[in-house]
């Protein structure tokens, strides 16, 4: 790193309130200036959605001494608004997270926390998502910053591509019970979604999602494997979503 403090983007979907934006707010401050652009309110499972209908609004408060902003919006609308509105300059890192459970897996798909972190990585800043797997509020972040510490520290010292979007998920363990990192690839996996079907107190018929994730991968290089063996996963994702296997396949197509 050059003499000059980094400028580091903190992001989440969770909300501004959530604990594990807390946790990754102290240790984003020991590597670098550090300003907050997250939702008012929760906002997962909102993917790349952005807002295009309706008003922006953002309101500037403080976290524990460090500048932060309150948006309306999706967290890529942070993101956005955050590049071309609030920073003086472009950060020279996103962070995104403390994510208050899984994103491995197909999970990413759907990540407001990843979808912020890709964001970045469309406008050219390194970016890492971090996601912790407990859902809880409660949830004790101690071994997730330590290894968010460890990632950092990586990225600023020895990143050269500034395209970097890493997906990261820490076991819901203490610090001295996980083995390790794994940089490994997405499992292969699905959802296994049924609706619920019920009625309101006033006869209305309404939906409630559920459902079982199902691993369709028993390869010992995926994200699953690793978090399931105590090891913190690490996968480098990238917004390209070419089939770049299926190209020649379907080469007869330009015949018809």
């Amino acid at each position: 790193m050059n003499s000059e403090k980094p400028l580091i983007l903190v992001i989440n979907d969770d909300g501004i309130n959530a604990p594990g934006i807390r946790a990754l707010i102290d240790v984003a401050k020991e590597f670098g200036n550090v300003t907050i652009v997250a939702p008012d309110k929760p906002q997962s499972g909102m993917g790349h959605a952005i807002t295009l209908d309706s008003t922006l609004r953002i309101k500037k408060i403080e976290i524990e001494g460090t500048e932060a902003y309150a948006c309306s919006g999706t967290p890529v609308d942070c993101v956005k608004i955050a590049v071309n509105k609030i920073l003086p300059k472009k950060p020279n890192l996103i962070v995104s997270g403390i994510n208050h459970g899984s994103n491995s897996s197909i999970n990413v798909i759907y990540s407001g926390t990843m979808s912020a972190a890709l964001e970045g990585s469309l406008e050219n800043i390194p970016s890492i998502g971090f996601s912790l797997l407990n859902h809880s509020i409660d949830a004790d972040f101690t071994a997730a910053k330590h290894y968010a510490q460890k990632i950092i520290s990586q990225v600023l010292n020895n990143n050269k591509n500034k395209a970097l979007c890493l997906n990261v998920n820490i076991p819901y363990l203490s610090t001295e019970l996980i083995a390790g990192i794994k940089v490994c690839r997405q499992a292969k996996g699905n959802w296994k979604e049924e609706y619920d079907e019920r009625t309101d107190p006033v006869g209305r018929t309404y939906y409630w999602l559920t459902g079982k994730f199902v691993l369709e991968d028993n390869g010992k290089d995926t994200d699953e494997w690793a978090l399931t063996n105590n090891y913190v996963s690490v996968v480098p994702i990238q917004p390209d979503v070419t089939a770049y296997n299926l190209l020649t396949t379907i080469k007869n197509l330009e015949n018809e």
